[in-house]
């Protein structure tokens, strides 16, 4: 295991922003930390960059404690972005490595090979303050990880990108994994969790609602979300036994269960009827399960 948090606490006087977390990531895993603003995702952040102290609990990187540990191992993309406004792409990059402790010989390949896989060739000697947003967000998440750590925290790292760019992003965390790079990250956007993500961790008011995989999550709840095609109306399918929650869709309804064991009484009352086209159980999404264990709505 390459990160051990062990009932981590941090109190603020009165104030418990993370209260008795515990979580293991293990060396080249990608990890998502998710939760509502506020729910203590970036004070634990710090916490493990030993930038804030624990008020209870340990947390060692590969065995040692992390004000042991050499800061050059570990990245940071923060979710307050920063960069120099009036320096230039590259020299911004190289500025990072630097400060890592590379030389700047050592840094050209990496600086060139990140300009060109992130689409900034033409954008090497312009200044941060005149990059696009989705620009900036580019060149701070490079810089995070110019210096080849082998652990990196991304705090919301697809903040501001489109979907061409965003996909460029999930490409580059990925080839990070596959180097080994340890990642761990948080995002609102639940389907990058869930595409990127094989274990997590879901805080509320900084405790943790669930740990593990998302495999194990999903499997709790059960095949519970119904897609149907069907004659009934959906007052009349929430009369039917089981159904907690019906919404009208494109291409028809999608029913929520109380249980997947209705799955197959329902089938055969509703194959009775005059019209059944399309009848499919399957899981909740990781954003219907995240709405339904902090608060909201599941379909």
């Amino acid at each position: 295991m390459a990160l051990v948090i062990e009932q981590v606490t941090k109190r603020y006087h009165d104030f418990k922003a993370v209260n008795q977390l515990s979580f293991t990531i293990e060396k080249g895993e990608i990890f998502g930390l998710i939760g509502q603003n506020g729910a203590g995702k970036t004070t634990t952040f710090r916490m493990i960059l030993d930038l804030q102290d624990t008020t209870e609990g340990n947390i060692s990187w590969n065995g040692q404690p992390m004000n042991r540990v050499n800061r050059d191992v570990l990245g940071y993309l923060p979710e307050e972005r920063g960069i120099f406004p009036t320096m230039t792409v590259e020299e911004q990059l190289y500025f990072f490595g630097v400060l890592r402790g590379w030389t700047r010989t050592d840094l050209k390949q990496e600086v060139d090979y990140w300009i060109t896989r992130f689409e900034l060739d033409d954008k090497r000697k312009a200044k941060a303050e005149t990059l696009s947003k989705g620009n900036q967000q580019k060149v701070q998440l490079i810089a995070s990880f110019i210096h080849q750590p082998e652990f990196l925290i991304l705090d919301e790292p697809f903040s501001g990108l489109d979907p061409v760019n965003r996909q460029l992003l999930m490409d580059a965390i990925l080839y990070l994994k596959e180097k080994g790079t340890t990642i761990l990250f948080s995002s609102h956007q639940m389907d990058n969790v869930e595409e990127l993500c094989d274990h997590l961790c879901i805080l509320k008011k900084g405790e943790s609602l669930f740990t593990g995989s998302l495999v194990d999550l999903k499997e709790q709840y059960g095949k519970i979300k119904l897609s149907i095609r069907t004659d009934l109306d959906k007052s009349q399918l929430f009369a039917l036994p089981g159904v907690g929650n019906v919404k009208e869709t494109k291409d028809g309804f999608t029913l929520l269960l109380e249980d997947e064991s209705y799955g197959e009484q329902l089938f055969d009352t509703l194959g009775k009827g005059k019209y059944m086209e399309k009848f499919s159980m399957d899981y909740l999404s990781l954003d219907e399960i995240f709405k339904d264990l902090v608060g909201g709505e599941h379909v």
